[in-house]
């Protein structure tokens, strides 16, 4: 293996939970379950879907993950099952069987409150994973969403099942870049809610907006205005 050269001047960062430092690293003491559980969190991190997770056939077509894998008498792909299920048994993520076209595909959530929401949604069949993805490029698209998701994520906090169900609503309701704009000027004034931000998009859509833009009631607005009047009666709706 070719020796390490140090890290460059400038480079991407994987987020990991402060909790897998303090709780769940002094807990594993098998390598391949370690680099796997760290393969599935990078793998998660750059997920753009609605649920994110992430596949066996993701996981073992990850070139750097396989690879770490050798070195024992078991083939890689049965050392990856191993430690998949040793992190599932730990709870530090979570399994679930699919049915796709008659095939069985194994998915995995990280277990946080969210996710177990989803899969609980899944299991009740309240939730479908249509197009589910069945391997090749760990950093595809499980589900593809419009950006305003992972700006939610980054600017104002977790995102649930509710909330982006209440962004998908928003997405009908108001014209292309509003949300964005809305979220980037809620997580300026620091006012990090989704009730916060549709206040925001509500008054734009009644009043207008700043930069001259009118209100989808702006028109009705307007005449009412004039109806109210003392020669109201003159206007025609």
């Amino acid at each position: 293996m070719k020796q390490f050269t140090g890290f460059p001047p400038r480079m991407q960062y994987t987020p990991i939970p402060n909790l897998f430092f303090s709780t769940l690293l002094p807990q594993i003491s098998d390598m391949a379950e370690l680099k796997t559980t760290l393969h599935i969190l990078a793998a998660l991190y750059r997920k753009k879907g609605y649920p994110r997770y992430v596949s066996y056939r993701e996981l073992a077509a990850i070139p750097s993950l396989m690879h770490s894998l050798t070195g024992t008498a078991e083939p890689p792909a049965e050392v990856l099952r191993r430690a998949l299920a040793m992190a599932t048994r730990r709870e530090s993520i979570l399994h679930i069987a699919l049915d796709k076209d008659g095939v069985t595909e194994d998915i995995y959530f990280l277990n946080t409150e969210s996710d177990r929401k989803t899969m609980n949604m899944i299991k009740n069949g309240d939730l479908s994973l249509g197009n589910l993805s069945t391997g090749g490029n760990s950093d595809a698209l499980i589900t593809e969403r419009p950006d305003i998701f992972t700006l939610y994520e980054e600017n104002i906090g977790m995102l649930t099942p509710l909330i982006s169900e209440e962004l998908s609503q928003a997405e009908k309701l108001y014209p292309a870049g509003w949300i964005t704009d809305a979220i980037k000027e809620a997580a300026s004034l620091n006012k990090r809610s989704w009730r916060y931000i549709s206040r925001i998009l509500e008054r734009w859509r009644q009043e207008g907006r700043s930069d001259g833009t009118p209100g989808q009631d702006s028109k009705k607005t307007d005449l009412d205005r004039y109806v109210n009047q003392k020669y109201g009666h003159m206007f025609r709706r």
